[in-house]
């Protein structure tokens, strides 16, 4: 006994001799009241100082693993026990209901395309790390914590951290939306705030309109919310509102989701006047609108454009979704709904019963960050950045791939589109096995076998050198199989 001790590097020496005692406890190697080596007698077994051993059996007493009897030693304290009593398994593929196993049966991240180590990957189009301001989020989150990390490091509210909130208000009135009975509720992310705002409208008619091919994760918590989607195509300058006004005449729907800017995954952004025309139609079949505020702060060229919501006026017909995670850190999971205050009243007792509230460290941290300033000069190193490797990335699509149309106004993605009969789900396993992969366009699709003509390229995360090696293998191979 005590010979397999083995010292690991990443915790202090006596935390690990206790938890190395503790477990030969709970095994039953050492019964309850037998008597522990003498701290002298451990120390030299294990070849350390006798403090160190001290320091571990106060740690086992601290855990209630351990007693001490004054001038005889240190003892195992009786605990419960940990011998298993039995080998009950039960089969809990029986057990797991219709939405479980359809979030698995829709789940990208667990089927989805592998970036293996070596592989060229476009499948990505989280913001490149190497851009990330270490040195002033690090600030922030000194500052911060100096002056409430106490208050930070406890429970916070549902609806947010009110500096933070403060702040949104202000950033979505500058972006012309008009703040009248509008407010905000913190999340984790784009992600959640959809979910909630899902959870807590009405499902009167089971359906939901949104583009198509649109955001595929959107598309998966819709189908997990059990509503019917009707996908309306997109034209270069946004949807196509001959078609969204026939679909609207047709048939009712509970809300829509829309993606107007940066579109994910076609990168289109909806034009002024489009903007104008749509809300008039939404307007006129009483059809709530849910805007992804995706990717809108990555604009390379052209003029701003206004979200939907600021059409809307003093309107309440819109849910924005807002989220800096592609621009700033994903890490921090910290998102926004910013809706009619009614509506936003009812979201936060839903987020309240869900996860208490998104971390106040997080929050407190970004809006130091944004507070100070760090905010406008990231974002214009950023943009300058992305922008050359977009202009990049679309000089080497234009050189290289046989497409029948290219799109992607901003962001960190461009999509393509083949000749109708063209399958890229054939042109990704033959570029795999050259070691380039991409996102299907499919999976962004409202129906089964839409867009296998279609392909994602993320280029956010890849290296110039292999963008051209990546992309020229793409061409290569996609003109090989058109024969």
């Amino acid at each position: 006994m005590f010979n397999d001790f083995k010292v690991m590097d990443e915790l202090p020496v006596s935390i690990q001799v206790k938890e190395y005692v503790k477990r030969l406890i709970i095994k039953g190697a050492l019964q309850a009241h037998q008597k522990l080596p003498s701290t002298r007698e451990l120390s030299k077994l294990l070849h350390m100082s006798r403090n160190t051993i001290i320091s571990a059996y106060e740690g086992l007493e601290d855990d209630g693993f351990a007693y001490t009897i004054s001038g005889k030693g240190s003892y195992v304290a009786e605990t419960l026990s940990h011998v298993p009593t039995s080998t009950w398994e039960l089969n809990w593929s029986n057990r797991i209901n219709d939405r479980a196993k359809q979030a698995l049966e829709l789940d990208r991240m667990e089927r989805g395309v592998r970036a293996e180590k070596g592989k060229i990957s476009f499948t990505s189009i989280a913001p490149d790390e190497k851009l990330f301001d270490l040195d002033n989020m690090k600030r922030a989150f000194q500052d911060r914590m100096s002056l409430e990390g106490n208050v930070l490091l406890n429970y916070g509210y549902a609806k947010g951290y009110k500096p933070l909130i403060e702040y949104l208000l202000r950033y979505m009135a500058h972006k012309g939306v008009d703040l009248k009975d509008k407010d905000i509720l913190i999340t984790n992310g784009f992600t959640e705030g959809f979910d909630i705002v899902l959870s807590a409208l009405s499902k009167k008619n089971g359906s939901v309109i949104c583009e198509n091919p649109t955001h595929n994760t959107a598309i998966k918590n819709l189908k997990l919310h059990g509503f019917d989607i009707t996908g309306i195509s997109m034209e270069p300058d946004g949807i196509n509102l001959q078609e969204l006004e026939q679909a609207l005449s047709e048939k009712s729907f509970d809300c829509g989701y829309f993606v107007p800017s940066y579109h994910n995954p076609t990168g289109i952004v909806m034009s002024p006047q489009k903007r104008q025309l749509f809300m008039k139609l939404m307007q006129k079949y009483q059809v709530p609108i849910i805007e992804d505020g995706f990717n809108e702060e990555l604009r390379y060229s052209g003029s701003h454009v206004a979200p939907l919501m600021a059409t809307a006026g003093q309107g309440n017909s819109v849910i924005y979704l807002g989220s800096f995670s592609k621009v700033l850190f994903p890490g921090l999971r910290v998102g926004w709904i910013l809706a009619d205050k009614e509506l936003i009243h009812y979201l936060e007792s839903i987020k309240r019963a869900r996860s208490i509230h998104t971390s106040t460290v997080d929050q407190s941290i970004l809006f130091q960050y944004l507070y100070n300033g760090n905010f406008e000069k990231y974002l214009k190193k950023a943009r300058a950045e992305y922008k050359r490797k977009y202009e990049w990335t679309k000089q080497c699509c234009e050189e290289f791939i046989p497409y029948e149309r290219l799109s992607g106004d901003g962001g960190l993605h461009l999509f393509v589109t083949f000749e109708k009969d063209f399958d890229t789900r054939e042109l990704l396993a033959a570029c795999s096995s050259k070691g380039v992969v991409f996102t299907p366009g499919d999976m962004f699709f409202t129906k089964d076998h839409e867009g296998r003509n279609t392909m994602r390229l993320g280029f956010s995360r890849v290296a110039d050198e292999e963008i051209i090696k990546g992309i020229r293998i793409i061409g290569e191979t996609a003109k090989q199989l058109m024969g």
